[in-house]
């Protein structure tokens, strides 16, 4: 009971949070872009990237000014029982395998945040609570995904993280979980903790890590 009321109040307070900003819907800079990023925001937050996923994808495209980017905002509920994970994992593979096929030169960013950390987890393969309803990355555009960036992992909560759980994926993701972050730390403290990504630096230390990857 205790768990469940403070993923409650976190979420809760990331509407708030996220309320307080016009919501960042999906946009495309062309038909067919150099790179296509995808951020699955978190629990309770108004549909687009959310109060990470828009300082992250502002700091990417700044970074790969001399490329096309366009971005994606996962397309699910977000919902307070985290079940929606799973359908959001479906709405991003579905995305991916859509560009793919359309662009065969486009490379992939996929991020997310929070619950939409786990939309990202599912995608790749690995097994959460919800992962049953999700989707997987298939194999063939595997190697188009140059990086990975999650922040606030609930993973993080059984002990494990995909760098370290993903044999495909673990080189190229930076997880992101701040001290005292109950939803990402075994014994977290802080649920103010889990709403700073996007003001502590970690958005940009997480661009700039996607950044370098699509270059290499």
């Amino acid at each position: 009971m205790t768990r469940r009321w403070l993923a409650y109040s976190i979420a809760t307070l990331a509407l708030s949070a996220s309320a307080v900003a016009l919501p960042a819907g999906v946009a495309s800079a062309a038909p067919c872009s150099d790179v296509d990023v995808s951020f699955a925001r978190g629990t309770g937050e108004l549909p687009g990237l959310g109060i990470t996923g828009t300082p992250f994808v502002n700091s990417l495209k700044s970074q790969l000014s001399d490329r096309s980017v366009s971005t994606y905002a996962v397309d699910y509920a977000a919902d307070f029982t985290q079940a929606s994970a799973g359908p959001g994992s479906r709405d991003l593979v579905g995305h991916l395998n859509s560009v793919a096929a359309s662009c065969p030169s486009t490379t992939f960013v996929i991020a997310g945040y929070s619950q939409g950390a786990t939309v990202v987890t599912n995608a790749l393969g690995l097994r959460t609570p919800s992962s049953f309803t999700g989707a997987v990355i298939p194999a063939a555009i595997a190697d188009r995904v140059e990086a990975v960036v999650v922040f606030g992992n609930p993973l993080g909560l059984r002990g494990s993280k995909i760098e370290t759980a993903s044999a495909t994926y673990g080189p190229r993701t930076r997880s992101f979980c701040n001290f005292g972050d109950p939803v990402c730390q075994i014994g977290g403290f802080n649920a103010f903790a889990h709403l700073q990504y996007g003001t502590n630096g970690s958005t940009t230390q997480g661009a700039q890590f996607a950044a370098a990857q699509v270059r290499s």
